[in-house]
């Protein structure tokens, strides 16, 4: 049976009086795909940034099964171990592509910078799993020596999760991925990510204020509120039979829709 990948407990973050989140626990499991949803302001990015270490919670613990250690307490890892984390089993998938690229760098040189940063340093292997990296995210491999800034903003969210999946990441975390982009290219897109995830056996966790996209991805859900999670299960029956008044409320305003 597999191990746990990530066990999140008691996790705040507070904004002087004002809560960010507030006493979030969950586990997730290898291959696993969480869905948080919520209104904006509801606490669901801020918890995100908590999780990958891009934001400092005040209090709680975040555990993670790494490959040498085992279990251990990402929070009271020293600087390096986070960074290094963040290059090989963790990555994060920005809503703005543009935060999550190097926009003056080439596409292929955007996915190849993250197999340097984790020893690589043969150009003919990186420019050559840069192409089939970027044949997988069904980018022509003609524009290799592009940049993103020629690039779509499908394409370029495409070309950010190309770069941030090269290194073989075990966990993945992705703030709105589809956000600001056009219908067709929304479903194009879930479809590339679910494809991948299922692939690679990626666990994920998937922030988004759109219920159409956790129900095409996610295992299970968390609905936040106000900086607490006030409804979390399998995401068919959570979507299909909400229990909380802001859920239903939530999920009615979508078929009226």
């Amino acid at each position: 049976m597999s191990e746990l990948l990530l066990d999140v407990r008691g996790l705040s973050k507070y904004y002087g009086n004002r809560i960010g989140c507030a006493e979030v626990n969950f586990d997730l499991w290898p291959g696993e795909v969480m869905g948080i949803v919520g209104e904006s302001g509801s606490g669901k990015s801020t918890l995100l940034n908590c999780l990958a270490g891009q934001a400092e919670a005040d209090v709680g613990e975040v555990f993670f099964n790494t490959r040498s250690e085992g279990m251990k307490d990402t929070f009271r890892m020293t600087e390096p171990e986070r960074r290094m984390l963040s290059r090989t089993d963790w990555a994060f998938v920005h809503q703005n592509a543009r935060d999550g690229l190097r926009m003056n760098v080439s596409a292929g040189g955007n996915v190849g910078e993250r197999l340097m940063a984790v020893g690589s340093r043969h150009y003919g292997k990186i420019r050559s799993k840069a192409v089939d990296w970027l044949e997988r995210v069904e980018i022509n491999n003609s524009r290799i020596d592009d940049r993103p800034t020629a690039f779509s903003g499908g394409m370029q969210q495409r070309l950010q999760i190309a770069r941030n999946l090269v290194t073989g990441p075990r966990l993945v975390f992705m703030d709105e991925p589809t956000g600001g982009l056009d219908v067709s290219v929304q479903a194009r897109l879930l479809d590339l990510i679910k494809s991948l995830v299922r692939a690679m056996n990626l666990s994920a966790i998937i922030v988004t204020h759109d219920l159409a996209v956790v129900r095409l991805m996610a295992d299970r859900l968390m609905v936040m509120k106000d900086g607490y999670v006030v409804e979390s299960g399998l995401t068919d029956q959570v979507l299909d039979d909400p229990q909380h008044s802001y859920t239903q409320l939530l999920v009615s305003s979508v078929l009226q829709a």
